[in-house]
């Protein structure tokens, strides 16, 4: 059998991988991406779920990136206006820490350094006569409003991969590269498919190493030139709590070892808390989060709120690594969230090879055109960048419009309530039109698993986004893991294993 032979190759399924993807195939390049776990399976589905151009960044300077990600909030919220959201954030000024005038001379370039046009700018806020003040000691009493965007990270990434295989990307979970070689102007990589326990080849003509955490332990099995570069490994853990408030504004605040945490609405019930930042010296696979970053958490938000919390009260939590470009600082909290490309051609002219350090979820579509800018030397068939105004899979409406998504399902399906039907199209856009266009009458659901998550949705997520797990459904490509019992998360389990191994059976054995 002939090796295929792809203009470009990309190892790493999180949202950097995607992105590259999803670009170079709109610009007719033939792409090829395999990642060795599901999809968003590591750092893209441990953010902190913001689209934000990271206010204390402007404590270090970091003036660019700061600048691009402002300009990307908007961008990215006309793209896909289902999963991203504007959400205004109360920073209560805490007397003992930043100064006022330095808050609001931070805010004021926050607010106009990135061209905002849609976002609401930065107010005053009198938290003895707002709600936002309710929740809050009795200590603070002024503060400051701003905006930025909510998102549902490992959503976006499933969106990125669905749209690069829809312009012809070959997409392949669940198979971990194996080794790749350079000759000839050719790479060959050697990749294994877990399901099938083969090994098969693929040609690609550069390859771009995204794998994040895991690029320092991927470089050897890679043909590179050697290099002092390495990534640091910077540990993010947050907490999930019954809420903490009832309006719809999260909150940032400051610690007095210099840090700001959130603390932001999740899911309707729940308060979501983060991040850390604590160096890791670990192997990504085994990031938990440990018992003095709860206890830190929780600390930081009883500094605030006078529902106090306390590590029994954590419903649920999770960790992530922030792949960072080891810029040499001493403080993990002061390391540079920049993304460094380092582009690897060996004696001048061998097929390239692009490495990945840092990077943010805000900038992904940025660091995309970015990679591929310094490969087109390499791919010269490349055609111009086209993603600033392409929308993603289902964020085909204006983000004013959501609340007429979510009347026509209700019109178009009168059995779906309107609640099911909010997250139906807070989930998957106008694709909720497509997936429930068979459902005439309850009877058409299908098995209910509980909580709203029925046969018909599970079932579009094996067919179209490559779920394979309960844990995929239940937390990368929906949260509805923070409802479901464990007996309902087991006959998830089973019922989506029978389903893929019927599936996977000759014709003739599926009746």
């Amino acid at each position: 059998m002939d090796t295929p032979l792809f203009d470009l190759a990309i190892v790493g399924g999180g949202i950097n991988g995607c992105g590259i993807a999803r670009d170079a195939a709109g610009r007719g390049l033939t792409v090829f991406l395999c990642e060795q776990n599901d999809l968003a399976n590591g750092t893209s589905s441990a953010s902190t779920n913001l689209i934000h151009g990271g206010l204390r960044y402007l404590e270090y300077y970091e003036f660019r990136l700061v600048r691009e990600a402002l300009r990307e909030r908007e961008v990215l919220l006309n793209a896909a206006p289902h999963i991203i959201w504007p959400l205004r954030f109360i920073l209560p000024h805490h007397k003992g820490l930043r100064p006022a005038w330095l808050i609001r001379l931070g805010l004021f370039l926050y607010d106009n350094i990135g061209g905002r046009k849609i976002l609401p700018g930065t107010s005053s806020v009198n938290l003895v006569v707002d709600e936002a003040g309710a929740p809050l000691k009795g200590d603070f009493k002024k503060g400051f409003e701003y905006s930025d965007c909510w998102v549902m990270d490992s959503r976006l990434v499933i969106l990125n991969a669905k749209d690069a295989a829809a312009r012809g990307a070959d997409i392949r979970v669940r198979t971990p590269l194996v080794s790749a070689t350079r000759s000839g102007g050719v790479w060959t990589l050697t990749v294994l498919d877990k399901k099938s326990g083969l090994e098969s080849k693929v040609q690609a003509r550069a390859l771009v190493n995204a794998s994040g955490p895991w690029l320092d332990t991927l470089l050897p099995h890679i043909s590179h030139s050697e290099t002092a570069q390495h990534i640091r490994m910077v540990k993010g853990s947050h907490i999930v709590v019954d809420k903490l408030f009832d309006h719809e504004r999260a909150y940032i605040f400051q610690n007095c070892d210099g840090r700001i945490i959130f603390a932001i609405p999740f899911e309707n019930d729940f308060t979501l808390l983060g991040t850390t930042d604590v160096d890791f010296h670990g192997t990504p696979d085994d990031v938990t989060i440990d018992p003095t970053e709860i206890s830190y958490l929780c600390d930081a938000a009883n500094e605030y709120f006078t529902t106090e919390i306390a590590p029994e009260d954590v419903i649920y939590s999770y960790s992530g690594i922030r792949p960072l470009f080891d810029d040499g600082k001493n403080d993990a909290k002061a390391a540079t969230r920049d993304y460094v490309l380092t582009l690897d051609t060996g004696n001048g002219d061998a097929a390239p090879l692009l490495s990945i350090y840092g990077g943010k979820i805000t900038t992904y579509r940025k660091l995309a055109e970015s990679v591929l800018k310094k490969l087109m030397v390499s791919l010269p068939k490349m055609e111009a960048p086209w993603t600033e105004t392409s929308t993603l899979p289902g964020g085909d409406f204006a983000p004013d419009a959501f609340m007429g998504e979510v009347e026509k399902l209700t019109l178009s399906c009168p059995c779906i309530s309107k609640k099911h039907a909010t997250r139906l199209i807070r989930t998957y856009g106008t694709k909720a039109h497509i997936m429930t266009r068979d459902i005439k009458g309850n009877t058409d659901f299908g098995v209910h698993f509980g909580h709203g998550l029925y046969v018909f949705e599970v079932d579009y997520l094996l067919a179209e986004e490559w779920a394979e797990t309960a844990e995929d459904v239940l937390f990368r490509r929906t949260k509805m893991g923070l409802f479901l019992s464990q007996e309902e998360v087991d006959r998830l389990e089973a019922y989506i294993q029978q389903k893929l191994n019927l599936d996977t059976r000759p014709a003739s054995m599926n009746g």
